[in-house]
């Protein structure tokens, strides 16, 4: 599966540069369209970014937004079918459950704040993963694996 799936990553205020790096590192794995780096997210080119990302940086396409309500503004200029929050919520769905329609993009929010207020208004859903602990969430990077792989296997049935 080396074709470029149509997807897009929009990190949301991430404060990591090595969690970015490592989303990178996926988002390539996965064949990803590009990421839309929103707010402080750090972006290629940045050193702590590269340790992580190990070229990947060099291999997905990446742009800078101002926030991620621009970006899912702009994505649906594009026309992007889906746009999709990740984020515990009491009607996420679970990532292996949903039904996607592509090209289609999900937000990866701050681990501390999660995906902006407003941004969350403008999703057509919001996705997640089962939290079963006492945490309410787990790094975004795992995060962003599981949730992309899962969207990967649903596409390939």
């Amino acid at each position: 599966m080396k074709d470029k799936q149509e997807i897009t990553i929009v990190l949301d205020c991430l404060r990591s540069a090595f969690n970015t790096g490592n989303i990178f590192r996926i988002a390539e794995a996965v064949g990803a369209k590009e990421i839309i780096a929103c707010g402080y997210t750090p972006a290629p080119p940045h050193s702590k970014l590269e340790k992580t990302a190990m070229g990947a940086d060099k291999m997905v396409d990446c742009r800078q937004m101002t926030n991620s309500v621009e970006a899912i503004k702009q994505l649906r200029a594009e026309g992007v079918k889906q746009i999709l929050a990740v984020e515990c919520t009491e009607d996420s769905v679970f990532a292996w459950e949903y039904d996607y329609d592509y090209p289609l993009a999900i937000i990866m929010g701050n681990e501390a704040l999660g995906v902006d207020e407003e941004a969350l208004k403008l999703c057509d859903a919001v996705i997640s993963l089962p939290m079963l602990g006492q945490k309410e969430s787990i790094n975004v990077g795992n995060c962003a694996a599981a949730v992309l792989y899962a969207i990967i296997a649903k596409r390939k049935k």
